[in-house]
C-alpha cells in the first residue's frame, strides 16, 4: 500500500505537540564539530553529559560538556582522546551515566569513565580497550535491559557482542555481507534488527546469531531500521526506485512485505528515526536539512499519523536525544534533540511539548518508563534470560543509588578468538581509505609494533548497590 498525507481528524493528545528551540544562553557553542562524512550522529546525551565527537588532527577526539554548563566553550576544553584513529560513534551506558563507550577506524572500541563534573584534562587512559575487529568499527549500542553488555558493527562485516565483566568478545554475528548501517533492539533485548548495505533488513536472535526474518528490499532500500517498542513493528527509513525519501513499517515476524509504505519528500541526505516508545511517537530528521518530522504510530490503520513538522533553516548533522529521565516534566516536555549545526560550531537543544492548562503532573503522557536501573547483569543475559526494562515513574524526579565500581585483573593477551575463529587473523580486504589509514596509522607506530593490539587489561563490569 502506498499513502498519500491527508488530514484526518483521529483526536490524538499529541496532534499540537510543538517544537521549541533552546535560547542563545541554553545553547553550547564554540564547539569544533568533527568535519567526518561517516553518516552518524556524533552526539550522545545524558542527564549529565553531552558528549560531541570533534575535528582533532592526529587521532580521534571528542569532548563532554556537563549539560548544566551550556554557553561558549573554551577553545582549551579538555577533551578524550585516547583513539589513534576518527572517532565513527559513541554512546552513553543507559545505566551508568558517567560512562561512555567509543569506536573508531583505529579498531578499536573503547570505554570511559567520566569523573563526576566533568574533565578537568584530556582523558588518553580509558579503561576498557577492546580489540576484535579487524577494519573499523561503525557503530556502537548497548544492551537496554543488561549491565555490561555492548554490541558493536565493524567493516569487516561483523558484529561482536562484549561482555563487560571480563571485557572480551563472547559471540559473534556474522551473517552480513557487507557494510552494517544500523542496529536496533526491541524492548527486552531479545531481538536485534540489523539494515545493511547488502539491501536486506534483518531479524537477528542475538545470542545464537540466527536470523529469524530477512527481506531483500528492492523498491524500498532501507537505511536506518528502528524497533517500534513492543508492538512487534520495525520502521525502516530508505529510498524509493524514484530515489524519493520513504519510511516503510514491517511486521517483525514476516518481513516478506511492508505494512505500508510512505514517501516523505525528494530530499537527498539521510532520514534518521527516532521513535518515542512512551507516547508512540516517531520522529523523522534529515541529515543536512533542519526540519524534524513527527507523526504518530497505531497499531490500526492508518498506522503512521502525520502529526506536524519543525522547521529550521539551519541544517543538522546529527541530533543527540535526552533520555525520558532527564526531560523537564513540569513543561510537557516530551522529547528532547540536541541539534548539532556544524558551521556554527553550535549545538541547540530542540524540545517537543505537548502543550497543558495544567500546572499538575501529567500522568497520561509520562507512563511509567525504562528507569536507569539494568534488569540483569551481562552473565544472566548471556544465560538465556530475557527480562523487560525495570520501569521508574518521572513524577518523583530522579534519585540514584547505584555506583559502579571497576576492578582490573591484568592478564596477556595473545589473540582474540570468538566461535572458534581467531578475529585479528581473518581480515577481509581493505577498502582504499584503510589503506591510505593503516599507512598512516603504522607510520605513527613504527617505533612499537605491539602498539595496536596491547597486551590489554581485562576489566570487570561490578555494579555495587550502595544503600
Amino acid at each position: 500500500i502506498t499513502m498519500s498525507w491527508r488530514p484526518t481528524y483521529r483526536s490524538s493528545k499529541f496532534r499540537n505537540v510543538y517544537g521549541k528551540v533552546g535560547n542563545r544562553e541554553h545553547c553550547y557553542d564554540g564547539i569544533p564539530i568533527t568535519k567526518n562524512v561517516h553518516d552518524n550522529h556524533f552526539c550522545a546525551v545524558n542527564s549529565k553529559f553531552l558528549a560531541v565527537v570533534t575535528e582533532s588532527a592526529g587521532g580521534g577526539s571528542f569532548i563532554i560538556i556537563p549539560v548544566s554548563q551550556s554557553g561558549r566553550l573554551d577553545s582549551h576544553y579538555p577533551k578524550v582522546c585516547g583513539h589513534q584513529g576518527n572517532v565513527l560513534d559513541i554512546k552513553w551506558n543507559p545505566f551508568f551515566e558517567n560512562i561512555i563507550a567509543s569506536c573508531s577506524e583505529d579498531t578499536s572500541v573503547r570505554v570511559w569513565e567520566i569523573p563526576e563534573g566533568g574533565l578537568r584534562r584530556n582523558m588518553t587512559e580509558a579503561v576498557l580497550e577492546l580489540y576484535g575487529h579487524s577494519r573499523r568499527v561503525g557503530l556502537i549500542e548497548w544492551h537496554p535491559t543488561s549491565s555490561g553488555i555492548l554490541f558493536s558493527a565493524g567493516y569487516d562485516y561483523k558484529i561482536l557482542i562484549w561482555n563487560l565483566e571480563i571485557g572480551e568478545p563472547v559471540k559473534m554475528i556474522d551473517c552480513h555481507t557487507d557494510v552494517i548501517l544500523s542496529m536496533s533492539f526491541n524492548t527486552d533485548g531479545s531481538l536485534l534488527a540489523t539494515s545493511c548495505k547488502d539491501k536486506k533488513l534483518r531479524v537477528i536472535e542475538p545470542r545464537s546469531g540466527r536470523v529469524l526474518q530477512q527481506a531483500s528490499c528492492k523498491n524500498h532500500r532501507v537505511n536506518r531500521v528502528v524497533f517500534l517498542g513492543n508492538m512487534k513493528r520495525l520502521l525502516t527509513t530508505g529510498v524509493s526506485r524514484w530515489n524519493t525519501r520513504q519510511i516503510a513499517l514491517w511486521d517483525q515476524e514476516d518481513l516478506s512485505m511492508p505494512i505500508v509504505e510512505e514517501d516523505i519528500d525528494g530530499l537527498s541526505g539521510l532520514l534518521f528515526p527516532f521513535y518515542d516508545t512512551d507516547t508512540h511517537m516517531l520522529y523523522l530528521a534529515g541529515k543536512g536539512d533542519g526540519n524534524i518530522r513527527y507523526f504518530e504510530i497505531t497499531t490500526e490503520k492508518p498506522y503512521i499519523q502525520y502529526l506536524m513538522e519543525f522547521r529550521s533553516p539551519a541544517p543538522q548533522k546529527g541530533l543527540g536525544v535526552m533520555p525520558k529521565h532527564g526531560l523537564d516534566v513540569a513543561a510537557c516536555e516530551v522529547f528532547r534533540f540536541y541539534k548539532l549545526v556544524t558551521l556554527k560550531g553550535l549545538i541547540e537543544p530542540i524540545s517537543m511539548i505537548v502543550p497543558r492548562r495544567s500546572d499538575t503532573y501529567q500522568e497520561d503522557i509520562y507512563p511509567m518508563t525504562a528507569g536507569t536501573e539494568p534488569a540483569l547483569s551481562a552473565s544472566e543475559w548471556l544465560s538465556g534470560i530475557d527480562r523487560d526494562p525495570v520501569l521508574m515513574s518521572l513524577k518523583d524526579g530522579y534519585h540514584r543509588p547505584n555506583q559502579l565500581v571497576f576492578k582490573a585483573p591484568v592478564k596477556e593477551k595473545k589473540s582474540v578468538v570468538v566461535n572458534g575463529i581467531d578475529l585479528l587473523e581473518n581480515v577481509p580486504p581493505r577498502t582504499e581509505n584503510e589503506v591510505m589509514f593503516g599507512a598512516t596509522l603504522e607510520n605513527s607506530l613504527l617505533p612499537s609494533a605491539g602498539k595496536l593490539f596491547p597486551a590489554s587489561n581485562d576489566w570487570i563490569f561490578q555494579q555495587d548497590n550502595v544503600s
